[in-house]
């Protein structure tokens, strides 16, 4: 194994030399969260810190488990186990059950819908799809929050269910009856189970916690409180524990996701290290400018700094109808393809999948391959089991075969072809399927075989690394989570869209901006803003663009060209290049974005009163509850022990303190500075 530590940044380094106890990573997007965790499991694995087969990373989708058993793979770490919370549950559960239940462990439910379905007509209550889907999706947060169908009509008083709350809950107890009479149990089964079996049978989780000691939890943000629950119980009372998360990225609140767990992780952990990744490898300084901005705009500190250098402005543009607005953004598609970009490093991203369609056709009109972001699995697809079957049977018979030539061959027989369909729904996404397929065998060595490919494909699998088709990425942001490409369009920003309409509470519309701060981050380079002023052609339903292209102060311009996100830019962008900051007190490097608000090493004395630190904590906890808001977003800890040790007099010496931007200083400074003053010598 090569050294881990090569290669990674101060801020990544300081992550993966912190191997002992509670660590807390605050990681902006695109920040190299990924790389950083993997390379501390195999710096902690290589000076032998940790023994990998007793380390467990969890993770929430396969995809990003595989990705993260890729890494670890090429660093040379065998034996760490990189799991999704859910099928970590579901192999400890089938383990135990013999001795918790008794007998066979029942059956995985695949698909809900069917059985809410039924649950909803035993019920009298309407069964169309729409009705059982949020159904579903309403149930499944009850159960993630650990809410029986006896206390939901109570416990959620502030949702809105497509039926009442009482004939929801109704539904959820004949879905629960359902499954019990036929020996089932859903994913969030799952989690409830496991959680039960460990907090009942002390002897079962002293085992979970000897098989695993160390835990890496990625997208700490995300966490549901019967996932942190699950948490708790393998770590006991040890706290060996790693999560990386960031509170701006926080959009799944609706499933039942809730980032204070992440926020309050070092109020939990006391002395727990913490670092703050803010250098982004992803995006030019201009789609960072722009996403900065966007958080500010939420009293979000917005800070993440380019490396990638300068590139075009984002583009913002308007049409009079979603119909026109589909057409010009497969036209701009087209041209960005025309200038050298594979469709596999474009995305359109929409609020919603009903937002969808009228894209999907545009671009099938120009003949441009697309592929629907969603939906099951790769490998559970039908089409792609067949196609594993056919491929093994041919890779016996004439494994010799080249592979690009080979499966391209064998897939021609289930309707391949190199041209893609010009229809849309099931026989585009067939094609999809098998185009990935033979786009992963082109693009392995010239001389690979059949075999090969199938052993790749096998492995793959088992990884659930997903090949990819080459075509335009539409999707809708939710599920572009963790992605990125060169060139993203996110459509359809118009108010009522995004922020969607049934999401205007101070609450929903902040899950909304970070919403949209997510899709902008999503883009490397290129990145196109827009939206329609009416639904359909004609005019009918006019409606405005979304207020956060307002309060990023963008400028629009009409459908037959487009104006650049600029305005203010370069003030924010200059903020954004952080030099190197040394410790006032000894001088060494800051490495972590506390010591940096601090302006000194964690190990250095401070210089403070205790008195006045204690009267900046109460003045902000008074803003944060005028506001309703946590007290970090008034400022953090950090900020208020540099306040209380460089006692600043005025405005310039506030807004050089890490964390006070011109708002902050704008809102607060005369406070702060009254209070200061009173505690000056």
């Amino acid at each position: 194994m090569d050294d881990p530590l090569e290669a990674l940044d101060p801020e990544q380094r300081a992550v993966a030399e912190s191997l002992e106890g509670p660590v807390v990573v605050w990681a902006g997007a695109g920040t190299g969260k990924t790389r950083a965790v993997t390379h501390r499991i195999a710096h902690a694995v290589q000076v032998g810190a940790h023994d990998p087969r007793r380390s467990l990373a969890v993770t929430f989708t396969t995809r990003a488990a595989g990705e993260m058993r890729e890494r670890l793979r090429i660093l040379g770490v065998d034996g760490v186990q990189v799991r999704t919370f859910h099928s970590a549950a579901l192999r400890q559960l089938r383990h135990f059950w013999p001795r918790v239940v008794g007998g066979a462990p029942p059956e995985l439910v695949g698909r809900a819908a069917p059985l809410v379905a039924e649950a909803a007509s035993r019920c009298r209550l309407p069964s169309d799809p729409a009705v059982v889907r949020d159904l579903a999706a309403e149930i499944a947060w009850a159960k993630q929050m650990e809410i029986s169908a006896e206390r939901y009509p109570e416990a959620a008083l502030l949702r809105t269910p497509p039926v009442s709350l009482a004939d929801t809950a109704r539904a959820y107890a004949a879905y629960d009856e359902i499954k019990s009479e036929r020996g089932l149990i859903d994913f969030d089964d799952v989690l409830l189970m496991t959680v039960g079996a460990l907090a009942e049978r002390p002897d079962i989780a002293d085992e979970v916690r000897a098989a695993y000691r160390w835990f890496t939890v990625d997208e700490f943000q995300d966490v549901s409180p019967v996932q942190s629950r699950l948490l708790d119980l393998w770590l006991g009372d040890r706290d060996d524990v790693c999560v990386v998360g960031d509170a701006a990225q926080t959009i799944y609140s609706f499933a039942g996701a809730n980032d204070r767990f992440l926020r309050d992780f070092p109020a939990r952990f006391p002395g727990a290290a913490q670092v703050r990744l803010y250098r982004t490898y992803r995006s030019t300084e201009q789609i960072v400018t722009l996403s900065n901005r966007v958080l500010a705009a939420g009293a979000g500190e917005g800070g993440l700094s380019s490396q990638v250098g300068a590139g075009p402005e984002p583009i913002v543009e308007s049409f009079d109808d979603e119909v026109a607005e589909a057409h010009a953004v497969a036209e701009r598609i087209e041209r960005l393809m025309a200038e050298g970009l594979s469709p596999r490093d474009i995305a359109v991203l929409v609020r919603i999948n009903g937002q969808m369609p009228a894209f999907e056709e545009a671009l099938a009109e120009r003949g441009i391959p697309v592929v629907l972001r969603g939906g099951e699995r790769f490998f559970d697809r039908g089409e792609v089991r067949e196609a594993l079957t056919r491929l093994r049977g041919a890779a016996r018979t004439n494994g010799t075969e080249p592979a690009a030539s080979g499966v391209a061959s064998v897939l021609s027989v289930m309707g391949y072809s190199s041209e893609p369909p010009r229809s849309t729904g099931a026989v585009r996404e067939r094609w999809e399927s098998l185009s990935a397929l033979v786009a992963l065998a082109e693009s392995l060595a010239p001389d690979a075989d059949l075999a090969t490919f199938v052993i790749e494909l096998d492995r793959r699998a088992d990884a659930q690394h997903a090949p990819v088709a080459d075509g335009v990425v539409l999707a809708t942001i939710h599920a572009a989570k963790g992605l990125e490409w060169e060139a993203v369009v996110v459509a359809g920003l118009a108010e009522g869209s995004l922020p969607h309409a049934q999401a205007l509470a101070e609450e929903g519309l902040a899950e909304e901006r970070r919403l949209f701060y997510v899709a902008i981050t999503r883009a490397r380079r290129h990145l196109v803003l827009t939206w329609s002023r009416s639904r359909h052609p004609g005019g009918r339903g006019q409606r405005q663009r979304s207020r956060f292209l307002d309060e990023a102060q963008a400028t629009v311009a009409g459908p037959a060209g487009a104006a650049s996100v600029s305005r203010g830019a370069g003030r924010a962008r200059r903020s954004d290049r952080r030099g190197p900051a040394s410790c006032r007190v000894c001088g060494r490097a800051l490495v972590t974005g506390a010591e940096r608000a601090r302006m000194r090493c964690r190990t250095c004395p401070t210089t403070a009163q205790e008195s006045l630190i204690d009267e900046l904590k109460a003045w902000r906890l008074q803003r944060a509850r005028e506001r309703e808001v946590p007290a970090y977003v008034v400022f953090t800890d950090a900020t208020l022990d540099a306040l209380a040790e460089s006692m600043p007099s005025d405005i310039d010496g506030l807004l050089a303190i890490s964390g006070i931007g011109p708002d902050k200083a704008g809102r607060y400074g005369d406070q702060i500075l009254e209070l200061l003053d009173q505690h000056r010598a």
